[in-house]
């Protein structure tokens, strides 16, 4: 009996230890551009928690090392370089600079160190991954529940193109998401392109100009709403701020549901829109980061692994869980 026991507790202290030794340490470095907002906050916590699911999932214990270059590129670069001296496994960059970044992905390659580049991609030197949210998806499914909704309401669509940069390639991935779905689904005729350089007072004077050139258009499509309180003012301008049910309601479609559209959408006043989802491409950045860490290919597109957003309306945005723009604010 007592060499049964013996034989017991040695099993035990042998399973311990295994199930000790499988949790192997692992460190993530996130290099952010600057922490201006709630979006970053998110990532932040998100990251962290999918590291925990994920990492025990995969046998590693996931450390993280978290540094902010305050929107200099050149601290950016210290940065990084802080990273790689401090023999991270893998580091994530959300970019300044398009550009500049080119120098750090180099530097990690020859440490021999993979870089994913996140949310913004490089344009110089290519990293060993790049993740981000799906642009065109974002417009494209925005774009048919939006014609979906108005073909239900009897509404023929006479729509106003907000559009982005016209050098951004998100926003030139929304414009045509948004014309593919459009033309896909039909019943909305988009009869005027306002570019707005992502210049929130572009958005309120090439609005307020679009209705007053084009009286007879009656929905709007913003590729990012993060100048909503601009397209609100244009639309109180021209009488025709209303939530949905008044005769003089503007139908509204967005991209990004950031957190100045919250509260129009929870009123009525915005219709449809597709979330640029925090924490789905924090769960990507994480499933890429240890896809590399193991020496896997974590089988992005040509455009990188691209997280999709959700589709958002008044009657599901209280019950949408983790909408980051709300329940950050």
């Amino acid at each position: 009996m007592l060499k049964l026991k013996f034989a017991f507790a040695a099993i035990a202290v042998t399973l311990l230890s295994g199930a000790a030794e499988a949790a192997q340490p692992v460190t993530f470095g996130f290099s952010l551009d600057s922490k201006d907002s709630t979006l970053q906050t998110a990532w932040q916590d998100y990251m962290q928690a999918e590291g925990k699911t994920q990492g025990a999932a995969a046998g590693f214990d996931i450390k993280w090392v978290f540094n902010v270059a305050n929107g200099d590129p050149s601290r950016q670069a210290a940065n990084i370089e802080d990273l790689i001296t401090a023999g991270v496994d893998v580091i994530i960059a959300r970019t300044k600079d398009a550009g500049s970044i080119g120098a750090s992905i180099t530097s990690a390659k020859e440490a021999n160190i993979p870089f994913i580049t996140f949310d913004r991609a490089s344009s110089g030197e290519q990293p060993s991954a790049h993740v981000g949210g799906d642009s065109y998806h974002e417009a494209y499914s925005t774009g048919i529940e939006f014609a979906k909704l108005l073909k239900a309401k009897g509404v023929a669509g006479k729509c106003i193109l907000l559009e982005g940069s016209l050098t951004d390639s998100n926003a030139l991935n929304r414009t045509k998401g948004w014309e593919d779905a459009t033309k896909e689904i039909g019943g909305i005729d988009t009869i005027l392109k306002v570019p707005t350089e992502w210049n929130p007072e572009l958005f309120l004077s090439g609005l307020s100009n679009a209705l007053s050139a084009r009286p007879d258009a009656n929905c709007v499509y913003a590729e990012s709403d993060f100048a909503f309180p601009s397209i609100q003012a244009a639309l109180e301008k021209a009488g025709k701020w209303a939530p949905a049910g008044n005769p003089k309601h503007m139908w509204l479609a967005t991209a990004d549901l950031l957190t100045a559209a919250i509260e129009p959408m929870e009123k009525g006043y915005i219709d449809v829109s597709t979330t640029w989802d925090a924490l789905a491409q924090a769960r990507e950045a994480v499933r890429v980061a240890i896809a590399l860490k193991k020496g896997e290919d974590p089988k992005c597109s040509a455009d990188g692994c691209l997280a999709k957003g959700r589709v958002v309306t008044p009657a599901t945005i209280k019950t949408t869980e983790n909408l980051w723009s709300r329940d950050y604010k």
